[in-house]
């Protein structure tokens, strides 16, 4: 069993943790927990009630944050001439086409979210076995292939977060930091969470979310009613 800290065991004390919260005030007990001397994420794990073995029940996608994550992430983008050009001017950290698919060959991974135009797919395709398990691979799905690259990274930098099933049937996103506001959390939250709803497979049988956990990075997790998500 691994040993938490004071503060920690505290708070498990002082609130019931196994108890159903609404949103707004599991944001407020979680905000509350984050007391570590970091802008600690705020993390949200929704166990979907959903078979990963099966092609028709995979959930993958992305979503523009209202409020933004807090967080900064660096850009590539794969792309060449006109494309390239328009990649530096809308701000992408890092530009290419073979160069940097060659870089990356050689271990460079100075990056957290690629971009590729279709056209680049051809060579960025062999990095499929190394961007792949680092989830950096680009996807059209999560709208990391794209012609309309100013875009792709204006969603990026605007707070872009993907959201993708595993192996245990869980996604897990960060919709922000400790030091946001709960109504800008409380945004967030909902955002993700109806999108998830909208997108659940026509194959799902019984009740979908099995449970809704929201927590910071050292602090305990509080739950959320799995029926009623968004607390409505």
């Amino acid at each position: 069993m691994p040993k938490h800290g004071k503060k920690y065991t505290q708070l498990v004390k002082d609130h019931d943790y196994r108890a159903f919260y609404e949103p707004e005030q599991a944001l407020a007990l979680v905000k509350e927990g984050a007391n570590a001397k970091f802008d600690e994420t705020i993390e949200l794990a929704i166990r979907l009630n959903l078979d990963p073995r099966q092609a028709d029940q995979q959930i993958r996608g992305a979503v523009v944050l209202p409020n933004g994550t807090g967080v900064s992430r660096s850009v590539l983008v794969f792309a060449k001439g006109d494309k390239a050009k328009e990649a530096e001017d809308a701000g992408a950290d890092f530009v290419g086409a073979e160069d940097m698919v060659e870089k990356i060959k050689g271990g460079w991974f100075e990056f957290d979210v690629a971009v590729a135009t279709p056209d680049m797919m051809g060579a960025v395709g062999k990095l499929g076995r190394i961007l792949g398990p680092k989830g950096l691979m680009p996807n059209p799905k999560t709208g990391t292939v794209t012609m309309d690259v100013a875009r792709a990274i204006a969603d990026i930098k605007a707070g872009k977060v993907e959201y993708r099933l595993d192996k245990a049937a869980n996604i897990h996103c960060r919709i922000g930091k400790a030091s946001f506001p709960v109504e800008k959390l409380l945004e967030n939250y909902q955002t993700i969470v109806e999108v998830l709803l909208k997108a659940k497979p026509a194959a799902a049988k019984g009740q979908y979310m099995k449970s809704v956990t929201l927590s910071s990075t050292m602090g305990p997790g509080v739950r959320i009613n799995p029926v009623k998500p968004l607390g409505k």
